[in-house]
Formats: structure tokens, C-alpha cells, sequence
């Protein structure tokens, strides 16, 4: 995962999120509830296909794959680009 302003390349581990990678090499992000369904932690998904887990986004929102919510999702795709 590439966040996107800070430019820095990120491996999200199996059995992690892409918050708690973040976290584990110390690039705050905003968060709240880490249940997918507060919203605070939605950035924009630049490239990359994310793997909804969130129980907040509408089909609609999932479909368009322009967003996702990083306490619970992943992503479909070798190298996500988000926006943080």
C-alpha cells in the first residue's frame, strides 16, 4: 500500500489492517471505532482495488471503489494507492 502525500510504501501483513500497518510505521491516520462503521478513516482510494469489510459503505460506494474504510479493509490488488 502507497500512501499517497506521505510517499511512502507500506506491506500490510496477512491478518492485519492497512490502519494498523500504518500505525506499526508510525504514520497517524484518523480512526475511531476499528469496526468499519465510524467513517473517520475513509481515505481515497487513488489506484488499486480495495476489499471492503466495512459495514458503513452502501453498494453503490463499493462499487465505485473510490474509497474504503482502512480500520477493517484490504485491498484486492498488489499495490493500493491511497490518499492520507
Amino acid at each position: 500500500m502507497v500512501p499517497q502525500r506521505a510517499g511512502h510504501s507500506i506491506t500490510v501483513p496477512p491478518g492485519r489492517t492497512v490502519l494498523e500497518a500504518l500505525e506499526d510505521n508510525a504514520i497517524e491516520a484518523p480512526s475511531s471505532c476499528r469496526e468499519g462503521t465510524g467513517g473517520t478513516c475513509e481515505p481515497k482510494v487513488v489506484e488499486g482495488i480495495p476489499d471492503h469489510c466495512d459495514s458503513l459503505l452502501s453498494e453503490e460506494e463499493r462499487a465505485a471503489d473510490d474509497t474504503m474504510m482502512i480500520c477493517v479493509g484490504r485491498a484486492r490488488c498488489a499495490r493500493p494507492v491511497l490518499d492520507l
